[in-house]
């Protein structure tokens, strides 16, 4: 898999994507990642990559042609399942997303800035818009680590147990269930005892009885 980051400001994917299951995966050569600055893409001499928006509205508005210039540049090279943009209008991301991403092979990730992006880009560039949930950030970087995180570490090979990310939470529409390890009791409080009888079914069946309790008290609407 390769991801584009298209951004503004390429030094806060640095530390991220140098680090963990991110930098693990790239060094297996499961991934590979490559930030672009949209400023090396504009032909304003100042690398301005924004402009005020027409009708006078507050705010700055990202400038069509650097991104466009940056897109074309990259689908000369190699052809993308997706070109995505984080959004908040976007399309709520979640885990049956991020696995059916992780299955993918190429994808662009525009962050966007200011104010917003010139809605033409949105029109003939963008296949798929997400968003990380109903609020408003500075820019679109944190949550394109964010869908780069949750997709990478599904690639077979990425982290050291495979199993352990189809127990994650949200893989079932349902909560993980407590986990415990030692010491078994401390000050006084013990784990289950069930998890220590070496039953693996009814291990198998507390886990599960557990995900479900949770799920109904505190996220029912993913039982809907």
């Amino acid at each position: 898999m390769r991801i584009d980051f298209l951004t503004v400001l390429p030094e806060m994917f640095e530390s991220p994507l140098g680090c963990s299951i991110l930098k693990r995966a790239q060094n297996k050569g499961l991934v590979e990642f490559a930030v672009h600055n949209l400023r090396d893409y504009t032909t304003n001499k100042h690398r301005k990559v924004d402009d005020y928006p027409f009708g006078g509205e507050a705010g700055m508005v990202m400038q069509i042609e650097p991104i466009d210039r940056c897109i074309s540049a990259l689908k000369a090279e190699r052809d993308y399942d997706e070109v995505i943009f984080t959004s908040p209008d976007g399309e709520m991301f979640n885990q049956p997303m991020a696995n059916q991403m992780s299955m993918l092979g190429n994808i662009i990730i525009l962050c966007g800035h200011y104010k917003g992006i010139d809605y033409r880009i949105r029109e003939h560039f963008i296949t798929k818009e997400v968003s990380i949930g109903d609020y408003v950030l500075t820019g679109g970087e944190i949550p394109a680590i964010i869908i780069a995180d949750a997709i990478v570490r599904l690639i077979p090979g990425a982290i050291g147990d495979e199993q352990s990310a189809l127990s994650d939470s949200f893989q079932d529409n349902l909560l993980a269930p407590p986990v415990y390890t030692r010491p078994a009791e401390y000050k006084g409080w013990r784990v289950p005892d069930i998890l220590l009888s070496g039953h693996e079914a009814k291990i198998a069946q507390w886990r599960y009885d557990q995900a479900l309790e949770r799920t109904r008290r505190l996220r029912p609407d993913l039982l809907d």
